[in-house]
């Protein structure tokens, strides 16, 4: 009976039948993830996005830092165990355990608050946002890096502004260079500078330039070498 069947159907021809099916193949196959029994499923490392919530929280915090009309609250502990500043601050034969509040002179609040998430959480954002809102908060937070002893902060601020050294930046960042010893940056910022007659020119007239005359004077006796090496060569 199903031969019949078959042989009227038309798919049966010279003994042999004949299948039309259709395949879909995939570009990407995604991973399948096989374990044993005996195998835990352990997660990716949470730390830092707890403590960034408990610095989110404010749960438990016992010191608040006043900056210009902002205030931030936090933990000493936690701050101490990541700046050896506040370590000694806190901590040290001079300590301040006593003190729930401290005034912060001398910074923006945002670049505090930029500062505070990195020592919670050792992630910098505001160091991922477009060229000319990143160097800004690069060369306040870099500033703060070296004030609390963060090297890790201070080098990632450095490697941002080393990549991001425009006409109107270049002498900001080259007096920054200055006042807190980044070496390398201070020689790409001079590197820059030199690196055609009409960038310097065009450095030379920004209000930028004449504030780093007022405030870092030695610098320009640097700057005034590498032009004439770079004449030279």
């Amino acid at each position: 009976m199903q031969m019949e069947y078959l042989e009227k159907s038309g798919y049966l021809k010279d003994d042999s039948l004949t299948v039309e099916c259709t395949l879909t193949v995939l570009k990407e196959i995604p991973d399948v993830v096989t374990r044993s029994n005996d195998e835990v499923d352990v997660p990716s490392p949470g730390l830092h996005h707890d403590l960034g919530e408990l610095l989110q929280s404010e749960t438990g915090a016992d010191v608040t830092f006043v900056v210009s009309v902002e205030s931030f609250a936090a933990h000493k502990a936690i701050l101490a165990a990541r700046s050896p500043v506040l370590m000694t601050e806190f901590f040290g034969k001079i300590k301040e355990k006593t003190c729930r509040r401290v005034q912060v002179k001398d910074m923006e609040a945002p670049a505090f608050e930029a500062m505070l998430h990195f020592i919670y959480t050792d992630t910098a954002p505001e160091l991922d946002e477009p060229l000319e809102t990143m160097v800004v908060m690069a060369q306040h937070l870099l500033a703060a890096a070296d004030r609390y002893g963060l090297h890790r902060l201070k080098l990632m601020c450095e490697d941002r502004l080393f990549r991001g050294i425009t006409v109107d930046t270049a002498a900001t960042t080259l007096a920054l260079a200055e006042q807190h010893s980044c070496s390398l940056l201070k020689d790409k910022c001079l590197e820059f500078i030199v690196s055609t007659p009409a960038i310097l020119d065009a450095v030379m007239v920004t209000e930028e330039y004449t504030q780093l005359e007022e405030t870092c004077p030695s610098v320009l006796r640097e700057l005034l070498k590498s032009a004439r090496a770079r004449n030279r060569s």
